[in-house]
């Protein structure tokens, strides 16, 4: 136990008992993201945007497209939530200056709590203006809103159920000597929909459910409905639902145990699709895909304007940005299951790529 959290949260369980496992990510995830690297080579991980300039090009002008599909509207908010570093905002701006209209019509707005990330987002942003929100509720009221979260939502707290018997417990974490532990909480009972499609369950069989994520769902779809606009959700996880633990932590591009060292790893659990696009639908609007995302990078156009990059590179330069393709496109961890999920009001026609 190395981290002053891990040594806070140790005290917290010693005084209350074990913490609820949604309790455990949230601090861990918040220490984690205020540290100075955590992104890119150096860091734990590499995110699509840090793959290939082609990813967040192509996201820019997906939303600059739909901008257009719904009559160029003088205003309108472009939204990023969880900008990293700010390279896919950076790549969607540069993308998009060629769509007229569209960069005299835009406001940008940044969802993100790290001051550290803040300031360097700011600096790839390289002067163009900026609004920055702890969340949703921050963002205007009164544009339509066109908003990209990409591995955003796999970071928000999950619970755990696990099945015991005939009934089903909270998952919680506790010590053992020197060591953070699942151990079996309280007698609770997951939302009755999680179960509605899934067979009956057996003793052992773990159920996740992100309050945080339905409670994001419902709330953008409150502004899709009432303000116009579109979003696009990028995130690993299944179409559908099902048992299983997901839990998972990387650091230095490895993965770790989860519980290990809270804050010093990226703490994270797959994002259930079918669950968001359940809830968005319930709350008004309307749902495309999810589809993987190798597929909807190939609709978009990935190869052509790989293409077009490659003939005016260098060597490393174009073996770097046809790489980047194959990993964002074809490999089962990127190009399969990584989706794509769209939200828009009711009534709109499928957009671009699905």
């Amino acid at each position: 136990m190395s981290t002053a959290l891990a040594a806070e949260l140790a005290t917290r369980i010693a005084t209350e008992g074990p913490l609820p496992l949604d309790a455990f990510m949230a601090a861990a995830v918040s220490a984690y993201y205020r540290r100075e690297q955590v992104f890119g080579a150096g860091g734990d991980f590499v995110t699509a945007p840090e793959v290939s300039q082609v990813f967040g090009e192509l996201v820019g002008l997906w939303c600059a497209v739909r901008w257009l599909d719904d009559g160029r509207p003088a205003r309108a908010v472009l939204a990023e939530c969880g900008p990293g570093r700010g390279t896919l905002i950076a790549d969607a701006l540069r993308a998009t200056r060629t769509v007229p209209g569209f960069h005299d019509a835009i406001e940008l707005h940044l969802i993100e709590t790290s001051p550290t990330l803040r300031k360097l987002q700011a600096e790839a942003l390289q002067g163009t203006p900026a609004q920055w929100h702890d969340d949703l509720a921050g963002l205007p009221g009164d544009a339509p809103i066109y908003l990209v979260a990409n591995e955003f939502l796999d970071a928000l707290p999950v619970r755990q159920f696990v099945r015991r018997g005939d009934a089903w417990r909270e998952r919680r974490v506790g010590r053992k000597g020197d060591a953070f532990v699942l151990v079996d909480g309280p007698d609770a009972a997951p939302p009755p929909d999680l179960l509605a499609d899934l067979p009956a369950p057996i003793d052992g069989d773990v159920l996740e459910h992100r309050p945080a994520a339905d409670a994001f769902a419902r709330d953008l779809a409150a502004r899709l409905r009432a303000q116009g606009g579109a979003a696009l959700i990028v995130d690993y996880g299944p179409a559908r639902g099902d048992y299983g633990d997901s839990l998972q932590a990387v650091a230095k591009h490895a993965y770790a145990a989860p519980l290990a060292e809270p804050g010093s790893a990226d703490l994270t659990a797959h994002l259930d699709f079918g669950r968001l696009a359940s809830v968005a639908r319930a709350a008004g609007v309307a749902t495309f895909g999810p589809a993987h995302q190798g597929h909807w990078l190939l609709a978009m156009g990935i190869r052509e304007r790989t293409a077009q990059l490659v003939v005016n590179a260098t060597p490393t330069q174009a073996a770097a940005l046809l790489s980047g393709t194959s990993r964002l496109c074809e490999t089962p961890a990127m190009g399969r299951l990584f989706k794509v999920l769209a939200l828009l009001p009711e009534g709109a026609k499928a957009p671009a790529g699905f």
